[in-house]
């Protein structure tokens, strides 16, 4: 079982963030606003004001107690270094200031290609979907060297055409892998489901993807195999629940919740320092 875990951290290994390969993009690249959690106003391509020269941020001790949400919940899918080390092979937008705009464009395309491979990673490793394995590692191939372009060419990517295939991907894999294939859960569930206390419900194999869950009362509740994608998860209690085998979690859901010691996720996920212990 532990080998089986340590081979599936290692897909996963090159689409995690690694901010110290990286030259602070989300905090040049992005938007930020105030009232998401962000030290304050900005416009896309401005540094934001606590960017130091090494990349670093001077407050990032300090990002939670501060209540600045949106910067400890980001998560670029490994985009950053990605665009930093690979796509212009270590040149930074200090260093190279006539390509720095050219370099935000392609982080934020970039980071939309990392998120498919994730989403397209996860699929491979579930059960029962040896029909549709070929067809996913195939466009797993395809988006890899989609990463690999230049600049350009990765500007020129048609992000929603392959988008819209991806999903219908994972769509076919949820499907696959779920045990009760007569059965499914979607019907009994509105996507608003902000401040809902859910610990009585049953969540197990639930299509709860694109869901509104602000806030949303999971303590203890068992959502294995439960489908999570797209799922808004910023300040929903998962204290104690188990969310080891959902479908399609990803960190920035897991950094924006409330969880603590006895959550459980999958192994490919960083359990929050911030978490209650």
């Amino acid at each position: 079982m532990n080998n089986k875990i340590e081979l599936i951290d290692q897909l996963f290994k090159h689409i995690k963030i690694d901010c110290s390969k990286c030259f602070g993009f989300c905090c040049v690249a992005l938007y930020f606003s105030k009232l998401d959690g962000f030290p304050a106003d900005k416009v896309a391509g401005c540094p934001c004001k606590h960017l130091q020269s090494d990349f670093g941020c001077d407050i990032h001790s300090e990002l939670r107690n501060k209540g600045l949400k949106g910067c400890t919940s980001y998560d670029c899918f490994g985009a950053g270094q990605k665009i930093a080390q690979i796509t212009y092979r270590g040149k930074s937008w200090i260093s190279s200031p006539k390509l720095a705009k050219q370099m935000y464009e392609a982080f934020l395309v970039m980071r939309q290609l990392h998120e498919m491979l994730w989403y397209l990673t996860e699929a491979v490793t579930l059960e029962n979907i040896v029909s549709i394995k070929e067809s996913l590692q195939s466009m797993i191939e395809e988006i890899k060297q989609m990463t690999l372009l230049k600049p350009e060419a990765i500007l020129e990517i048609d992000i929603e055409s392959h988008r819209t295939q991806v999903n219908i991907l994972l769509k076919e894999a949820y499907k696959l892998n779920r045990q009760d294939k007569k059965s499914i859960q979607k019907t009994s569930f509105e996507k608003m489901l902000i401040g809902k206390d859910l610990r009585k419900v049953n969540l197990k194999e639930a299509d709860l993807s694109g869901a509104m869950m602000i806030a949303a009362n999971l303590k203890e509740c068992d959502l294995s195999g439960a489908l999570l994608i797209g799922v808004d998860m910023r300040d929903a209690d998962i204290r104690g629940a188990n969310l080891s085998k959902s479908i399609f979690l990803t960190q920035t859901q897991i950094n924006t919740a409330k969880g603590n010691q006895f959550t459980k996720l999958p192994s490919r996920l960083d359990r929050p320092s911030y978490w209650e212990k």
